[in-house]
């Protein structure tokens, strides 16, 4: 039975995306069986593995609102192991469509648990907000990674997260659980990212993940070329955080031992 973990932040730039799909490749690379689902209108995890959004015939859009199997919508991107439902710009008028429906925080839910037989990992790319397809998100997963920039603004509205999921942990889904909280966008020779991961840290404890994704010039150029950077260049900084990162998660998962190699350098 595989796990369904969302990567959501209402607070935009945080690199919700980027960290989707570099994880989520990383994790194919190490063997596990990986799916994608792109729930934000913007499509960039679909761009971002090389699909063009324009020629998406079927979407997670089809899969929510026509009832469409979601098994017939998913993509094989160029990594073995690593699938993806695309997202399309229609999902802009999901919510809306979704308000009258019965049920309606648990559609996504019903249209995806039968692919955790299939898949080891569930990624799902929330929009930036705290709407109707991001409760549905957090509804139909088993645990939420929340990124945080290393800037000043980082804790800001985490507080308004942490609320929505208190309540979707009340209400529609008792069994979620934070997976950890990931700092991304850190530059060790700011004192500035040092004072936010000592923030988060002194927050948050053990629930803060011990890899940090750094800034990278290749994590940023690789999704114009359509690939993960571990494709892009797999011995960029930005691949060897998303590894490690990769590495941290099974174990978590209890389905490997760590690394020996760290990742994380704070000064």
């Amino acid at each position: 039975m595989g796990k369904i973990i969302s990567l959501a932040n209402q607070k935009g730039g945080v690199g919700k995306t980027t960290t989707t799909i570099n994880l989520a490749a990383s994790l194919a690379v190490l063997e596990q069986k990986v799916l994608i689902i792109d729930a934000d209108p913007q499509a960039n995890s679909t761009s971002g593995l090389g699909f063009d959004v324009k020629n998406v015939q079927s979407s997670i859009y089809e899969c929510i609102i026509d009832e469409v199997d979601a098994e017939k919508v998913i993509l094989k991107t160029e990594i073995a192991n690593l699938d993806i439902i695309p997202s399309h710009i229609d999902l802009v008028g999901a919510e809306i469509e979704m308000l009258n429906l019965p049920n309606r925080e648990k559609i996504l839910k019903n249209a995806i648990e039968k692919l955790k037989d299939i898949y080891d990992f569930i990624f799902i790319d929330c929009s930036p907000s705290l709407g109707l397809i991001t409760v549905n998100a957090l509804t139909a997963s088993d645990s939420i990674i929340i990124p945080v920039q290393c800037e000043y603004f980082a804790l800001e509205g985490l507080g308004k997260l942490l609320n929505t999921i208190k309540i979707i942990q009340n209400r529609l889904n008792p069994e979620l659980d934070i997976e950890g909280f990931l700092l991304t966008m850190y530059d060790g020779r700011l004192n500035l990212s040092n004072q936010v991961y000592e923030e988060v840290k002194r927050h948050f404890q053990e629930m803060v993940f011990d890899t940090v994704i750094q800034r990278n010039v290749k994590l940023s150029e690789a999704p114009s070329y359509g690939k993960p950077v571990v494709l892009y260049d797999a011995s960029s900084k930005g691949a060897i955080n998303h590894m490690n990162l990769a590495r941290e998660i099974l174990q978590r998962n209890s389905l490997t031992q760590m690394s020996q190699e760290k990742n994380v350098v704070i000064n």
